[in-house]
């Protein structure tokens, strides 16, 4: 086995790459041997009898694992988080969440008629000035406020 380590320092600084990304060909060792100029070495380099390998990079695979864990609700406890709340979950799009819910409600319950339409109207309101924060806390109030509907 011939020493190219020349050959390969010379490809390597030819190419702009690190030596340890040069492949030479193991079939064309003594004609990589007798290259001992730049020019030869390009030459070679045209050739394809040497090669630089593709750079590596860091694998995605650990955060794509990562990703779907937490997909899925795992690895977010408090220890992980950083920041405020607002800056996880924004508070506009918990709002609108929050009054979306709310306001279908509203409606399936006027349309079954176990709502009138003032109380639709009147509970609406309250709903947009923040009264309830949920559902479930809406319905509480119009099961004590207004008889078992």
């Amino acid at each position: 086995m011939t020493d190219l380590s020349t050959q390969k320092r010379l490809a390597a600084d030819v190419m702009n790459v690190g030596e340890n990304r040069i492949w030479l060909d193991p079939d064309a060792q003594e004609e990589l041997a007798d290259a001992i100029t730049r020019d030869e070495v390009r030459e070679m380099v045209e050739q394809g009898l040497i090669q630089a390998d593709e750079p590596e990079g860091n694998s995605r695979g650990a955060a794509r694992e990562r990703a779907a864990k937490r997909a899925y609700g795992h690895r977010k406890g408090p220890g992980s988080r950083k920041g405020k709340a607002g800056g996880r979950q924004n508070e506009k799009q918990e709002w609108q969440n929050s009054i979306r819910a709310q306001r279908r409600k509203l409606r399936e319950l006027r349309d079954s008629g176990e709502l009138s339409p003032a109380q639709y109207r009147d509970l609406y309101d309250q709903a947009k000035g923040g009264e309830f924060q949920d559902v479930r806390r809406l319905l509480n109030h119009i099961e004590d406020n207004y008889g078992d509907k």
